[in-house]
């Protein structure tokens, strides 16, 4: 599989690391820029054309939290993957509300890391089919696809792009169980422990979105899967 073309901010406080995995993905053909903190990073992107972001989190003056709250500041839609050696859920969950669209955890395989640019990259330049109907909207609740955003009433959201593509098909199988292992293959490729739980971190994150809207909720429903209930019977006693 041919990768796109990208140009890669990677900022690794870990110099040998940083070394090996830029030499590694211009070996793979993309345009690589490596800093060795979040605030040399930041400076990198202002003055810089990146498309996409790689970035650990524990670094020294600006971490990687820090940093892509900073850049999603001024571009929402960037790709961004944390690599880090961080393993609390809490630290995955933070990492996600940031607008994080993958997350890695050290030691990984630098072939696996390629697959999940890829990947992540692919989702991110999508076309838009024309006769696409990608809005979902029921009462307070509004979620726009490819605008990647989610208002909920209260406050506005903006996705990731596995936010976006979980909560898709969940509202495509509105009131309908869907197996996980389903969910697993058709976002992440696999249904490994890893991204599992990744999975379950994501569901969290969105669980906590949908609290403003009642009638909504994302249910683990045991020996089925994950269901999108919506209670609909104000509607239909209208």
């Amino acid at each position: 599989m041919r990768n796109l073309d990208l140009s890669i901010l990677v900022a690794e406080d870990d110099l040998n690391l940083g070394v090996v995995l830029s030499t590694y993905l211009r070996n793979k053909g993309f345009d690589i820029f490596l800093c060795k903190d979040g605030r040399e990073a930041l400076e990198a992107y202002k003055t810089g054309k990146y498309n996409f972001i790689i970035t650990d989190i524990m670094m020294p003056v600006m971490d990687g939290f820090e940093l892509a709250k900073e850049i999603r500041s001024d571009n929402p839609e960037i790709p961004i993957i944390f690599l880090t050696a961080k393993t609390m859920e809490e630290d995955r969950i933070k990492g996600f509300k940031i607008g994080a669209d993958d997350y890695i955890l050290k030691p990984f395989n630098m072939d696996e890391l390629l697959m999940r640019i890829n990947a992540v990259a692919r989702r991110g330049i999508k076309k838009i089919p024309e006769d696409a109907h990608y809005k979902y909207s029921y009462k307070n609740l509004e979620f726009d696809y490819f605008g990647r955003t989610l208002f909920n009433g209260e406050e506005k959201y903006s996705l990731s792009l596995r936010d976006a593509d979980l909560l898709r098909i969940l509202f495509q199988k509105e009131n309908e169980s869907i197996e996980r292992s389903h969910l697993l293959f058709k976002i992440w490729g696999s249904d490994s422990y890893f991204n599992s739980r990744n999975m379950d971190v994501y569901m969290t994150k969105l669980r906590s979105y949908l609290r403003a809207c009642p009638d909504i909720q994302i249910l683990n429903i045991r020996g089925e899967g994950i269901k999108l209930v919506v209670n609909r019977s104000e509607d239909a006693e209208k």
